[in-house]
């Protein structure tokens, strides 16, 4: 019986003018942060709080996101090449970006972001990750357009010939895998923000994000090609590595909502509710 492939052979830029190109990936990395903002917006409004407040909190998130993932690459993949030529780590437009760090640098990002809008760390967390895994499965996307970070060679009818990297055997098309785990994630965090089960019990959305993402990622890295040569020789790789640590934190973060009672809100007086108050859902 003949083996069923897919070849895939698409153009990583969608138009070019001199030295100026769009590509797939920037365009879905965009994407992700203007999908990610108008649904911050429903969230916000929905709480009484307007345009100004997730201004500044989105350019901390884009801020945190692109410094994160880019030393994230940097460091934990290739540290003696960057470290030896530290101006290459400010060209981003070469490529190397890390979801490990990109994690890393939106929790220092929150962190400074609620301490001078005087917000609960928790809270703005619990929201924040609700268009992360959006984000992230766009991204994943990307990296399909690019034909990178795919998977070992596989008989399944679905697998792909990624023919711009001079591929002749199928490969298990792992962008698409995580992308399709990251939109579920997705979905399961607002229906648990939209039946106020993150407000009763606060870290329940980090905690259900970080299991399912990077639990997801800790298996699927199995069916990945080594994205660096050292990896050759590990039993489990980098990204493995990396995503253990924040399982087990994702699983501490679930006990302690579970466990942790949060403070009563004290109901407004009977009048007193000011008009863009948020609604109850």
């Amino acid at each position: 019986m003949e083996l069923q492939i897919i070849p895939w052979n698409v153009e990583p830029e969608i138009f070019r003018i001199g030295n100026f190109a769009v590509r797939w990936y920037g365009l879905l990395f965009a994407s992700g942060f203007v999908i990610g903002y108008y649904i911050m917006r429903k969230i916000f409004k929905n709480e009484g709080l307007g345009d100004t407040t997730l201004d500044r909190l989105t350019v901390y998130v884009a801020i945190g996101t692109i410094v994160g993932a880019r030393l994230g690459h940097c460091f934990f993949y290739e540290p003696e090449y960057y470290l030896a030529r530290p101006l290459e780590i400010l060209k981003i437009w070469h490529g190397g970006l890390a979801s490990h760090g990109a994690a890393i640098g939106i929790l220092l990002a929150l962190w400074l972001f609620v301490r001078k809008e005087k917000k609960p760390y928790m809270w703005a967390i619990d929201r924040v990750v609700i268009v992360v895994a959006l984000a992230g499965a766009l991204i994943r996307l990307g990296n399909l357009m690019n034909s990178e970070i795919y998977g070992v060679e596989t008989t399944l009818p679905w697998g792909f010939v990624f023919l711009q990297n001079g591929e002749t055997a199928p490969k298990h098309p792992t962008q698409i895998y995580e992308a399709l785990a990251y939109l579920v994630t997705f979905g399961i965090l607002m229906r648990i923000y939209w039946k106020n089960l993150g407000k009763q019990k606060p870290g329940l959305i980090f905690g259900v994000f970080l299991i399912m993402v990077f639990g997801f990622r800790f298996f699927v890295e199995y069916i990945k090609e080594d994205q660096v040569a050292f990896e050759a020789g590990m039993k489990l790789n980098m990204g493995q590595w990396l995503s253990i640590p924040l399982v087990i934190a994702g699983i501490a973060i679930l006990v302690w909502a579970y466990t942790h009672k949060p403070a009563p809100v004290t109901a407004p007086a009977s009048g007193t509710e000011k008009k863009g108050a948020p609604k109850k859902f």
